[in-house]
């Protein structure tokens, strides 16, 4: 498929916590993206794009919501931008998360900004049949951006795990599978690489989206490429989501 460059228009750019901001965006969406799925945005001055995770999309008003965080120059400048202005897009770049037939009971487990995806994921799985769990894991209370309340008013039972103790489960998603005796048949997961690497112990089969530096975002650069059992991939293209089957962890 090709790579679709659009412009979008900020509807709202809020600050949620310390680093964490809400990106709401006005534009034309070829097709409705998969959960999972991110655009990489031009920042104004910068030559490299941002790569950002789709954190939900609404059908109604085809609005595109991102959530990132401010960690360099390039988020520094997007998170001073107003409503009004304009981002040009890569959009429905990657693959996207994936529902086996057998599933039932998937649990979802994010670690900080990589909470982000999950929100579209479980609107998704809802609107199939398929009522999923979700646990939220944050190194502290003040970097929680609120999206619990979201995932509740779908009807989805979630939990928070803070690594302080300061806000639900004390410790890390695996603690409160284990601490609330969350009962799942299959997990869906994404965060940073030692979190990733840790729930791939669990009992049971998974997919996890990968977080990365990329170049281009589209494959060709093969600056995010990984080691899995069937080859070189590249996290941008084949991914960010693997089957943990996939994955190789050195």
């Amino acid at each position: 498929m090709k790579n679709i460059q659009q412009d979008f228009v900020i509807k709202e750019n809020t600050q949620l916590t310390d680093k964490t901001f809400l990106l709401r965006l006005e534009g034309e969406m070829e097709k409705v993206p998969v959960p999972g799925q991110f655009v990489n945005i031009q920042i104004p001055g910068k030559y490299l794009r941002r790569p950002i995770s789709v954190h939900d999309y609404d059908h109604d008003s085809g609005e595109l919501h991102l959530l990132y965080d401010m960690a360099g120059e390039g988020t520094r400048i997007l998170s001073v931008m107003k409503p009004g202005e304009r981002l040009n897009l890569l959009i429905n770049l990657g693959n996207g998360f994936s529902l086996p037939d057998n599933v039932k009971k998937p649990v979802l487990l994010g670690g900080g900004i990589g909470c982000a995806p999950l929100l579209y994921l479980a609107k998704r799985l809802v609107i199939n049949g398929v009522m999923p769990c979700v646990v939220l894991g944050f190194n502290k209370r003040d970097d929680i951006f609120g999206m619990e309340e979201k995932l509740r008013e779908i009807g989805v039972a979630t939990y928070i795990t803070t690594v302080d103790g300061s806000k639900g489960t004390k410790g890390f998603v695996t603690d409160a599978l284990i601490q609330n005796n969350i009962a799942y048949d299959y997990f869906y997961a994404c965060g940073p690489l030692p979190m990733l690497k840790a729930l791939s112990d669990l009992p049971t089969s998974g997919q996890l989206s990968l977080e990365s530096r990329m170049g281009c975002g589209f494959g060709i650069c093969v600056c995010c490429s990984l080691s899995t059992v069937s080859g070189a991939k590249r996290i941008c293209k084949e991914g960010p989501v693997f089957e943990k089957s996939e994955l190789i962890w050195k």
